[in-house]
């Protein structure tokens, strides 16, 4: 039930088994949070209804061994993976060679170093713990990648409460940092925000960076239908559940949903006490969506900015710091903290009559119904004098109605859970059987489960390995090479 990448990851896993699988979605497109469609903006052009750049999509073990590759999917990656523009036409930018990000920073290029070199060196061991289930570390990471491990723990306590400044001297490498943290939409400093900022981080110098798929991020969608479909599966869309009798007859049913949805449609017949868990699942601070078309290259006044697939507009570590204070204090903040992503710097085929689609989201209260446009415009105009003078189209979809097209996103949560550290480890509740229900054959498996948030397939796939065992007997995962 739904087709976000997770659904997916876990319908293909499925497939592949030789079970006989159905999709269930309840809008008329499929991807949830990786879908590209034609807003009707401009002609042509193709706009990222939620996910557009994909760090997680090349790290993921599940993609790695579907092998996105050798299924046409085109990773573009960017010379900058991301960049903090700042006050005064200043710029800090993440390169994806580390040397050289080390290099522009200057007096602090050696605190960067320490924090993210390691872990980018040997990403595939961050990885294993960043995205594991939060209940196991996968065979062969620990001893062989326990140094790795201790670090990552280490630079997330000490980035995640008030030490996180003793080792920087400039303000530009913070911010930098920040800024990826900041993916959280949480307070800072956080546990949950340090673990963000340093995972992203470390990918941004390592394997394909940030990379924006060619053509959007629903050729990543496209690629799991069409292996789902090869193996016999199908997908129907316009299917929405409401009850339980709103099910068709299976053996195992995974829910890529909220647990709210989840206990919405299966209600008493979950056992008291583990609804009662799923139902103190709690969401988090949202964000409103503006897409733009532009005549021409936002108009960064720092030139490097403008290579980036990823810009962090927030300003200062203290701005940002402010901005998303307000947030959870249920206050705009005048300046929001933004990510603006423009797909043309790496994918000429976005381009089309010599306009570009701009991707932006703002950070805002919980439900808010405001629209934002003209915040996030007179933001990026501060570090893009002229902004306004390339804008010939623009859409916004206020934070209470993101649920609209992606009913994960409660009140705009686009992390379908709070990221809190005890949500991010206890997710969905603190059980050690993360993606079962409390009903036998009723499996949770969306971004409400581990690892948490971010195209990777990992809750699906992860989800899918305990249906096979414990619903069929099928103790060997089936392979996802093409």
């Amino acid at each position: 039930m739904g087709s976000g990448p997770n659904g997916l990851a876990a319908a293909v896993t499925c497939a592949r088994a030789g079970l006989r699988v159905q999709v269930l979605e309840a809008q008329p497109t499929i991807g949830g949070g990786a879908r590209t469609l034609d807003l009707g903006l401009a002609d042509g052009i193709v706009h990222d209804i939620c996910s557009a750049v994909h760090p997680m999509a090349w790290a993921s073990p599940f993609f790695a061994q579907f092998d996105l590759a050798a299924r046409g999917v085109e990773l573009l990656t960017p010379d900058v993976s991301f960049a903090q523009p700042l006050p005064g036409g200043r710029a800090g930018i993440a390169y994806r060679s580390l040397d050289r990000t080390v290099e522009g920073l200057g007096v602090d290029g050696g605190a960067w170093r320490s924090l993210v070199g390691r872990l980018s060196e040997h990403h595939d061991q961050t990885v294993a713990v960043a995205l594991s289930d939060k209940r196991s570390i996968p065979p062969g990471v620990v001893p062989r990648g326990i140094g790795t491990a201790a670090a990552f723990g280490a630079a997330v306590l000490e980035q995640g409460t008030r030490a996180w400044d003793r080792r920087f001297v400039d303000d530009v490498a913070p911010a930098l940092l920040t800024g990826v943290g900041a993916h959280s939409i949480s307070t800072l400093p956080s546990l949950a925000a340090a673990g963000t900022a340093l995972l992203l981080a470390s990918l941004g110098h390592a394997g394909a960076g940030w990379p924006i798929p060619r053509g959007g991020s629903g050729a990543l969608t496209a690629a799991l239908v069409a292996d789902l479909e090869a193996h016999g599966g199908e997908v129907i869309t316009g299917y929405r559940v409401t009850t339980f009798e709103d099910l068709p007859p299976a053996h195992v049913t995974l829910f890529d949903t909220t647990p709210r949805t989840l206990v919405g449609v299966l209600g008493d017949r979950l056992p008291p006490r583990h609804r009662r868990r799923l139902e103190d699942f709690g969401y988090g601070n949202a964000a409103a969506k503006v897409d733009f078309v532009l005549s021409g290259p936002v108009p960064w006044a720092a030139p490097d900015v403008a290579r980036a697939g990823t810009v962090h507009v927030g300003g200062t570590r203290a701005e940002m710091v402010h901005a998303e204070a307000e947030v959870a204090a249920g206050r705009h903040a005048e300046r929001p903290m933004m990510l603006v992503s423009d797909p043309s710097v790496v994918d000429e085929s976005r381009l089309v009559g010599g306009l570009r689609p701009l991707w932006t989201y703002a950070h805002v209260p919980s439900g808010s119904d405001v629209d934002v446009t003209e915040a996030v415009t007179s933001h990026i105009e501060r570090f893009a004098p002229g902004f306004r003078d390339v804008v010939v189209a623009s859409r916004c979809v206020p934070a209470a109605h993101m649920s609209e097209h992606n009913e994960n996103y409660v009140g705009g949560d686009i992390s379908a859970g709070a990221a809190t550290i005890w949500q991010m480890i206890a997710r969905p509740t603190a059980a050690w059987e993360p993606y079962w229900t409390g009903r036998d054959g009723v499996y949770l498996c969306s971004a409400s489960t581990p690892p948490g948030p971010g195209v990777h397939g990992l809750g699906g796939w992860y989800a899918a390995t305990r249906a096979l065992r414990e619903g069929f007997g099928i103790t060997q995962a089936p392979s996802l090479a093409p």
